[in-house]
């Protein structure tokens, strides 16, 4: 893309990059169109890979100019909405959560569960997060509340027959349909619903009392047992509502868990002190975002539309997002009343938000096992490897190397497999490293990958008459070698194949974790696998699974080096026996001080162990003359 000719102003606005056929790209803002322009056109080498990608795949770019740094959000936002640009961050919900909705304005409102979008003149509250909860809260909330929750042609229905429908039976509607109750007591009923969904319930509670102690006064014990009864009722319900702040606080609570390519977004929603709600969502991170950065565009996502439950008075964030004083413009002018936007840092908040953002972090990874476990989604990742790094065939059989150590020190490598897409770990294999070069990750990293291709080429070489019934631990070659690291791993996995002969059997390439680029043999610069993609996410899967593979082996080395004992390899002394004996004399220290005869008097002790225990630490030094 040339850079564009005529005289950017600089003034703030929005921005679009448009492809070849004329489509909207990416839709961006700045307070100096000029300079934010001017910005991609800067060498290649100093963009992102992600904003190179994107400058590459336009072919044009137009601005619009706006007055000031607000308008020019605003503009941004409606322009991603009208034309989803796919290179823009996208917030995409993990899931349909449905909402308690009352329809007041309908003659008889009807309290309903609704999922999709919002609409006009009905009140909302949740979103819940499963559909028994709000069930569960509506069932109830109609014991004290007989609000109808029928259809429109089921009310027509009965109103037409002049028979109520069994929820009237059952004292779990007024029955609004038949005349049972007026529109006045019914209009009651509904305010006082929504009041107590609101959590304003201090008004409803007190009324209900006054009246259970009149009726038990009156000794009517029948109106009062069902007065107690409708108290209970909201009792539970309220309940439901955990309260997690003092009652005129309206907060959103939002907890972020990121890796590199994607983020899980959790939202609290807070009113007059309790938590009524909650949503979730994963983004889609197509461009090159800072922590910060994020925070400001999920922010920004998040409140470009009208919020079901309206905007708070405080949004709480993980960190403090980029733009923090234009976000908080922008909130307020669109509240018209002050929003802040806080970062906790102690309290009950803190608390609270650590509980979201560990939500977050659930999410996250069952989104990643989602994804994983799709075999649509893995079928499509192993067509995309094969096509994007020229393999022969659909890698069906994908290894992945990885080293762990401490400063040199109990070294181990990681072998893990997936088959299909899935991770085989019977297969999985671990290595410790036997050459003590020392901290030298490209020597252990030969060590590995020559012993397990060594060791298939010995079964794969081996006479039919002398292989077992069951194939050996290295039976099967890979379809595709993976290493973790950059061209530095990428060469020596080439030079082991190629020595043992294998380069025409074998491919190889590496994931670099910095940039998770990958490389192959014959390449200087990465190969483009889409960010976003499934071959990707298939890579970044067994590069995990082999780290985490690699870093538990070497942590149960570190552990057993670390508590070895002085009394570990005496004969006839095994765990068992050690721990009684150290219980028995009270520590390692005095079981080497103890005498022949106090050992001796340990029944359970055989005499030629505790001899030999003895020996270990009071036999004299063999001294040469």
């Amino acid at each position: 893309m040339q850079r564009p000719t005529g005289v950017i102003p600089e003034t703030p606005g929005s921005y679009q990059f448009k492809d070849g056929a004329g489509r909207v790209i990416y839709v961006g803002k700045a307070n100096n169109l000029r300079a934010r322009i001017n910005s991609y056109f800067a060498k290649v080498e100093s963009l992102h890979p992600r904003t190179s990608n994107m400058v590459e795949s336009a072919q044009s770019v137009e601005w619009i100019e706006v007055r000031n740094e607000v308008e020019a959000l605003i503009l941004e936002h409606s322009l991603i909405n009208r034309y989803s640009p796919r290179f823009n961050i996208r917030l995409r919900d993990d899931k349909s959560y449905p909402f308690l909705a009352v329809t007041i304005d309908e003659q008889w409102p009807r309290a309903m569960v609704m999922r999709g979008r919002k609409r006009k003149g009905t009140r909302y509250f949740g979103p819940y997060p499963h559909p028994w909860a709000i069930h569960e809260t509506l069932d109830l909330l109609l014991k004290t509340f007989p609000i109808r929750t029928c259809s429109a042609a089921t009310f027509k229905q009965h109103e037409r027959l002049g028979r109520p429908c069994l929820l009237f039976h059952i004292e779990k509607c007024s029955g609004p349909c038949v005349g049972s109750v007026t529109p006045e007591s019914y209009g009651n009923l509904v305010s006082d619903f929504l009041q107590v969904m609101d959590g304003e319930s201090d008004a409803v509670v007190a009324r209900l009392e006054k009246q259970m102690a009149d009726s038990s006064r009156l000794q009517d014990f029948e109106r009062a047992a069902k007065y107690r009864d409708q108290l209970e009722a909201i009792k539970l319900a309220l309940e439901r509502q955990q309260m997690v702040g003092e009652r005129d606080e309206d907060l959103d609570i939002i907890g972020i868990a990121e890796d590199e390519f994607e983020a899980a977004v959790q939202i609290f929603y807070v009113r007059k002190g309790r938590v009524v709600g909650r949503k979730g969502f994963i983004v889609d991170k197509v461009e090159d975002v800072t922590s910060s950065g994020l925070a400001a565009l999920v922010v920004e996502r998040l409140y470009d539309d009208a919020p079901i439950l309206g905007l708070p008075k405080i949004v709480v964030l993980p960190f403090e997002p980029e733009r923090k004083e234009l976000l908080e413009q922008w909130l307020t002018q669109t509240r018209s009343t002050k929003v802040e936007i806080r970062v906790p840092l102690r309290g009950d908040k803190r608390e609270l938000h650590e509980l979201v953002t560990q939500n977050a972090k659930q999410e996250l990874n069952r989104h990643r096992l989602r994804r994983a476990a799709d075999h649509t989604a893995r079928s499509r990742a192993l067509s995309e490897l094969q096509d994007l790094l020229g393999l022969p065939e659909a890698p069906l059989r994908i290894e992945c190397y990885d080293m762990a150590h401490l400063q040199g020190t109990d070294y181990v490598g990681s072998m893990v497999v997936l088959e299909d897409g899935l991770p085989l770990k019977r297969d999985y294999r671990r290595f410790k490293i036997k050459s003590g070069q020392g901290n030298d990750d490209y020597a252990a990293m030969r060590e590995v990958l020559t012993r397990r291709l060594t060791a298939y080429i010995k079964e794969r070489d081996q006479p039919i008459s002398e292989r077992g019934d069951r194939p050996g631990k290295f039976s099967y070659a890979p379809q595709l070698l993976v290493v973790d690291g950059g061209k530095g791993q990428l060469s020596v996995a080439e030079q082991v194949v190629r020595e043992l002969g294998l380069e025409h059997e074998i491919p190889v390439a590496s994931l670099a974790k910095k940039l998770e680029e990958v490389f192959i043999p014959g390449r200087s610069e990465p190969v483009e696998v889409p960010r976003g993609s499934d071959a990707l996410f298939m890579l970044q899967v067994i590069r995990d699974e082999a780290h985490r593979f690699a870093n538990r082996f070497h942590r149960e080395l570190r552990g057993k080096r670390m508590t070895k004992s002085e009394l570990d390899g005496i004969a006839g002394l095994g765990p068992a026996r050690m721990k009684k004996l150290v219980a028995a004399f009270g520590g390692v220290k005095q079981v080497k001080n103890a005498s022949r005869e106090q050992l001796s008097e340990l029944k359970w002790l055989p005499k030629n162990t505790a001899d030999a225990v003895y020996a270990q630490f009071h036999s004299a030094p063999n001294i040469q003359p």
